[in-house]
C-alpha cells in the first residue's frame, strides 16, 4: 500500500502566513535597504513591464512593508492612485506608515486576501505582485481575480523566484531547515518560494487565467552581504518562510540550525564579501 501524502489545508496555511508576517513584517521593513539592493532591478523591470504611466490606478498585491507600492506611486504621480494590499494587517500598517513618511497621499492601504479581492470590476490599469504569487495556494484563482479588476488592455506584472538551483541563498537554508525540522519534501503544486520557477510555469498560469501575450524574463538577483553571518542575520529576521518552517523547533534548536546554515553558506564568501547566487523571473501579460 502506498503512503498517503498529508492533505494540504489552504485556510490553515494562509492563517499561518498572516501570523508569520504580522510577526516578521517589522524586520522586513527594517532591512528594506538591503532587500531593495537584492530585488531592486527585478522591481524596476516589473514596473516597466506593467507600463505604468502618470495618472494611472495601480493595485499592489502582497505589498509587504511599502514596496513596490512606493515606486509605483512615484511613477503615477500625485494624480494617480496606488492601493497596497496584503493578507497581513500588521505589514499593511507598516506600508501605511511608509506612505505617510514619504508624503505619498496617492497610496491607500487595505488588508486583503490576494486570491479574493473585495474590489469592483475593471477598476485598475495595472496589477503588481512582487514575490507573492508563488506563496498563494491557488495562483490561477488569484490571477483570475486580478484580471477581473483590470480594465480592458490593463497589465499584470509579477516577480517570482526561479528554480532552487539558481537560488542558493534560499535553497541551501531551506534544505538544512527541512532536514533538521524533519519536514517532508515539497509537493508539486503546493505554494513555496520556488513553486513557479520552472520553465513555462508562469506562461501557462497566465493563459489559464485568461491573460494574453504572457512574457517572462530572467533577472539576476545575487544576494550580497559583508559576510555569511551578516546574510544569515537578515534571513533569520526578515524571511518569514524560513521561520515558519522552524515553527515546531525550540529557540535553541533554531539557533543551532542558523549556525549550520551560516557554516554551509561560507562557501560563498570571498575577500570581496558574501555573494550567493539568485535569480528572479519577471512575468507580465495583458487583459
Amino acid at each position: 500500500m502506498s503512503e498517503q501524502l498529508p492533505i494540504f489545508d489552504a485556510a490553515k496555511y494562509k492563517s499561518a502566513q498572516r501570523e508569520q508576517w504580522n510577526k516578521d513584517g517589522a524586520a522586513w521593513r527594517r532591512w528594506n535597504p538591503v532587500l531593495d539592493h537584492w530585488y531592486g532591478e527585478a522591481t524596476r523591470q516589473m514596473l516597466d513591464q506593467a507600463r505604468i504611466r502618470p495618472g494611472q490606478r495601480i493595485l499592489d498585491i502582497a505589498a509587504g512593508a511599502g514596496e513596490p507600492a512606493v515606486s509605483a506611486a512615484l511613477r503615477v504621480g500625485p494624480g494617480g492612485y496606488v492601493l497596497a494590499t496584503d493578507i497581513s494587517e500588521g505589514i499593511v500598517e507598516l506600508a501605511r506608515q511608509v506612505a505617510l513618511e514619504r508624503g505619498l497621499r496617492q497610496i491607500e492601504t487595505r488588508t486583503m486576501d490576494g486570491e479574493q479581492l473585495d474590489l469592483p470590476d475593471a477598476s485598475f490599469d495595472a496589477v503588481l505582485c512582487r514575490l507573492g504569487l508563488m506563496y498563494m495556494p491557488h495562483p490561477v484563482a488569484a490571477l483570475r481575480a486580478w484580471r477581473r479588476v483590470l480594465k480592458d488592455g490593463g497589465r499584470v506584472a509579477v516577480v517570482v523566484f526561479s528554480t532552487p538551483e539558481r537560488n542558493s541563498w534560499g535553497a541551501v537554508p531551506a534544505a538544512i531547515i527541512r532536514q533538521r525540522a524533519q519536514l517532508p519534501p515539497p509537493v508539486a503544486g503546493q505554494p513555496g518560494p520556488f513553486s513557479l520557477g520552472n520553465p513555462g510555469a508562469l506562461e501557462s498560469l497566465f493563459r489559464e487565467a485568461g491573460f494574453a501575450h504572457p512574457e517572462v524574463f530572467a533577472i539576476p538577483a545575487p544576494h550580497r552581504s559583508g559576510s555569511a553571518a551578516e546574510y544569515v542575520r537578515v534571513a533569520s529576521e526578515a524571511f518569514g518562510g524560513f521561520n515558519a518552517m522552524m515553527g515546531r523547533l525550540s529557540p535553541p534548536e533554531r539557533a543551532s540550525v542558523w549556525r549550520e546554515v551560516e557554516e554551509t553558506l561560507r562557501r560563498f564568501e570571498s575577500p570581496g564579501g558574501f555573494e550567493a547566487p539568485g535569480e528572479c523571473l519577471v512575468a507580465a501579460a495583458t487583459k
